[in-house]
């Protein structure tokens, strides 16, 4: 926050007040960087929380016994980056090959084949810590 109070006073270089003036002065923008701060924290506790809410009501999460949750997410997050950010997307925001395509950059087929092998990774590392992913799976592919 102080880089960011100092970057402001810079920008704004030419309303610093000359002598001792400038010191409460830039008092006032560390408190305002620091207000702004706090308020985008407040932002993301409210969307942590809206976000915990909506996957708890999931229907894919209500259909599994809680104590399988821990295990899915250790599994899940056991995958390669470029595999969960797929996957997440699929199912968490819901986008379509196209949509995905134009996200990460690359074509509806590479999406196609990549989000097959992706899957099939995340099937077979479900097996291996032996859950039944049969839900899970049926979950990904009708959010296609």
């Amino acid at each position: 926050m102080v880089a960011e109070t100092f970057m402001t006073a810079w920008r704004r270089i030419e309303e610093v007040p000359e002598g001792d003036a400038a010191r409460p002065w830039l008092f006032g923008v560390a408190r305002r960087v620091l207000a702004n701060h706090r308020r985008g924290e407040r932002r993301h506790e409210q969307r942590t929380a809206a976000l915990r809410e909506q996957l708890a009501a999931s229907p894919l999460l209500a259909q599994l016994p809680q104590d399988g949750l821990s295990e899915i997410s250790r599994v899940f997050a056991g995958l390669s980056e470029d595999d969960r950010e797929l996957l997440a997307l699929v199912a968490w925001e819901q986008l379509d090959t196209a949509q995905l395509g134009r996200a990460l950059g690359i074509s509806r087929n590479a999406v196609r084949v990549r989000l097959y092998r992706a899957r099939r990774r995340f099937a077979r590392a479900l097996a291996e810590a032996g859950i039944d992913h049969s839900r899970a799976v049926e979950f990904q592919r009708s959010a296609l």
